[in-house]
């Protein structure tokens, strides 16, 4: 850090959301609302509403009201941008902070993509590639990409925070950003470099001072307006593959997701099916069942996370564990992703996009099943076959 600067504040408290795959243009209909959130902005699609607890902001910044203008709104966004949400241009708006999960974690070739809009009161903002997602202790940032705007000459850091130290800063003096704009970023992971880019043009390239397999986390704060943010994923289950299943729709709060959860298989499963299920862990988890029956309520497969002695185990009909060596990645408040791929003779698990070998089933028995049911200490935001 630059003499006289201070750390960018960490929020006490992270608002966790699901992360955006596919962002769909806002539907006819879909309410408008804005709060008073840090960025100044909150959309929630139908579910939109007006929230009531006070605004906070970077200390030393100044109060919404100072940051208008003729061509802003009362929040400091720009007309222009609400237009353009209110005539259906622009996906939903995600408020900051803004943590998830990187799905198979990050690896050469990989990239992630972040749109936006810079408010025009804007003095920074942060995209932290972290190792872990705690708060105490603040987990190591393998790279830290930092515009900030409020200073004389606007300009870009790039750092990497280790065992809670800073190292030495490398700074970009020309910001492609501007306030009051949208932007496109992307950010494409080498094997010994990140490289940047800005509305389809270069910016600048990071090399590496920490593990790019450490990162497992994408962490968003600050003054910025989050449209979308997508990953390029690496299939789980084909060795080189460059497809991923399709994501769909988180649909948040929606009543056929309460918890325990239950989908018909009318057809049983087939080879080449994937079941994919999404959610979040609760605070304080007990335990994560994924189970599928056949006709004679038999569960012949059943998936289970035990969050007291942090294992993970397929268990068979009969009672008996097969536990899966692999790390324990359900940690509470934070986002998981289970894969289930069917194959002949059996089915392919992926967790968290990390392949995690198998179980055997008959291809009889598998297209006997007629029921998938999940229980246990989680929300669900997505279930799909």
């Amino acid at each position: 850090m630059s003499p006289g600067e201070t750390l960018d504040p960490l929020p006490d408290t992270l608002i966790l959301q699901p992360p955006v795959f596919h962002p769909s243009p806002r539907c006819p209909g879909q309410a408008l609302s804005l709060g008073k959130g840090k960025t100044g902005l909150q959309l929630w699609g139908a579910r939109a509403s007006r929230r009531e607890e006070p605004a906070t902001r970077h200390p030393g910044s100044r109060p919404a009201k100072e940051q208008t203008s003729h061509a802003s709104s009362e929040h400091g966004v720009p007309r222009s941008f609400l237009q353009s949400y209110m005539d259906g241009f622009f996906p939903l708006v995600q408020l900051v902070p803004y943590v998830t999960t990187i799905f198979g974690g990050l690896r050469a070739g990989k990239m992630v993509t972040l749109q936006g809009v810079v408010p025009l009161g804007a003095r920074r903002f942060q995209v932290d590639f972290q190792c872990g997602c705690s708060l105490h202790p603040r987990p190591d940032i393998a790279i830290h990409f930092n515009p900030r705007f409020h200073t004389t000459k606007p300009h870009v850091i790039c750092n990497t925070l280790h065992g809670g130290q800073w190292q030495a800063e490398a700074r970009w003096p020309r910001l492609a950003l501007q306030r009051g704009a949208s932007f496109l970023l992307l950010f494409l992971f080498g094997n010994e470099e990140m490289k940047v880019s800005v509305n389809g043009r270069h910016f600048l390239h990071y090399a590496y001072r920490l593990p790019l397999s450490r990162v497992d986390t994408l962490g968003i704060y600050g003054d910025i307006l989050v449209t979308a943010v997508g990953f390029l994923n690496i299939n789980p289950f084909v060795e080189g593959g460059s497809e991923y299943p399709v994501g769909h729709p988180f649909l948040l709060e929606s009543p056929r997701l309460e918890v325990p959860c239950s989908r018909a298989l009318p057809r049983g499963l087939w080879p080449g099916q994937v079941i994919i299920v999404r959610g979040l862990v609760l605070p304080e988890p007990k335990d994560f069942t994924l189970s599928l029956r056949d006709e004679a309520a038999h569960v012949p497969v059943m998936l289970r996370a035990s969050f007291a002695d942090r294992t993970l185990a397929w268990v068979s009909r009969w009672g008996q564990k097969k536990l899966i060596l692999a790390p324990f990645v359900f940690y509470p408040q934070r986002f998981f992703e289970v894969l289930l791929l069917c194959q002949e003779g059996g089915l392919k698990l992926a967790l968290n996009g990390q392949g995690l070998g198998a179980t055997s089933l008959g291809q009889q028995a598998l297209e006997q099943l007629r029921e998938l049911r999940i229980s246990g200490s989680v929300q669900l935001y997505c279930v799909h076959y």
